[in-house]
């Protein structure tokens, strides 16, 4: 059976990566090139900004990508861009590139859900993992709880009814002026501190059983905190803060579990690097929960996952035309 090879494009933020995948499973080539130093001034990303790097570094992290796969152009089998969801300007630049592309080499096109492509990851990290399963989403711009039921067939079972979980580890690492990105800075901090604050948690009213989330009160609460008492002791906030959001997670993890009857749960996106969560998750192994995480390479933005996800399209018959545009708020599709 002949190799399939394909070829990821991920530019929805701020990391404008090529990478060249092999049956979806194995990485040829994963070249990332950030724009952390750039945006790190202005306290987060400036989409303006991240358009016009985006464009000055997509042809040089292409071609660094098939040198480091030792392919060429030609052995490629399908190009899979991420047309959403993200910044609008920067999506454009890497789906513009890629038609660009697979039309002057005649080469089909599969555009692929940022989300999907966080979900295989695991696929790479973990050569075993197969569907059906559940998956805790956690980025920048998304907390969901996906079922996957396939490689290409998703129902979102719970999600953040406001602030994202990344969102809103940035802005309490912003109050407490830690600065951008947030996240890691925020888990360094916390394993200095004690969670010995309290802080409240979100619970909606004759809901008890919805598996949304809502992280706006917590980070309302840090902030006023802060606010009220400057000389408070940052570690034990950021250790405070860590251990109600994943106590958050936790709960409704447990819930899905329990109405799914679905005992293997991997984690996905940039949040899932942070430490004391993926220490959580493990815990849940001691009560018969198979869990998967991807490395912590793959957890932020690449396009190895990307390509990954194309990969799955890509056999499934997926194709997209050459009229495929960006769309920023683009969806999981439930199905």
């Amino acid at each position: 059976m002949k190799d399939i090879l394909t070829m990821g494009i991920e530019s929805s933020c701020d990391e404008t990566s090529v990478a060249i995948v092999k049956n979806g499973r194995e990485i040829l080539s994963n070249v990332i090139d950030t724009q952390i130093p750039i945006h790190e001034k202005y306290g987060g990303v400036v989409p303006e900004i991240a358009s016009r790097n985006h464009i000055e570094a997509i042809s040089r992290v292409a071609k660094k990508a098939f040198k480091d796969a030792n392919v060429k152009i030609e052995d490629i089998d399908a190009i899979t861009p991420t047309y959403g969801p993200g910044l609008v300007g920067a999506l454009l630049v890497g789906v513009s590139y890629a038609k660009a592309l697979a039309f002057a080499n005649n080469i089909p096109l599969v555009g692929v859900n940022h989300i999907e492509g966080h979900i295989a990851a695991n696929y790479i990290t973990h050569k075993e993992l197969k569907p059906p399963f559940l998956c805790v989403m956690m980025s920048g711009g998304n907390t969901q709880i996906i079922y996957v039921k396939d490689y290409t067939k998703f129902e979102v079972l719970g999600k953040t009814r406001d602030d994202a979980i990344g969102e809103a580890f940035d802005k309490v690492a912003r109050v407490v002026g830690l600065g951008y990105p947030g996240g890691p800075k925020v888990d360094k901090l916390a394993k200095e501190g004690i969670a010995n604050i309290d802080l409240p948690k979100t619970h909606f009213e004759k809901e008890e059983y919805t598996l949304d989330f809502s992280f706006s009160g917590i980070k309302t609460a840090v902030i006023n905190l802060h606010h009220k008492n400057p000389n408070i002791n940052k570690a034990d906030l950021c250790a405070s803060f860590e251990k109600n959001v994943t106590e958050t997670l936790m709960e409704n993890v447990k819930k899905a579990i329990e109405k799914t009857g679905i005992k293997v749960v991997s984690l996905a996106g940039g949040v899932s690097a942070n430490t004391y969560i993926r220490g959580a998750f493990k815990e849940l192994e001691k009560e018969g929960i198979k869990v998967y995480m991807p490395d912590l390479k793959l957890c932020t933005d690449n396009a190895a996952m990307i390509a990954s996800s194309g990969y799955y399209n890509f056999i499934e018959g997926k194709r997209s035309s050459l009229d495929l545009n960006a769309i920023p708020n683009l969806k999981l599709n439930n199905n």
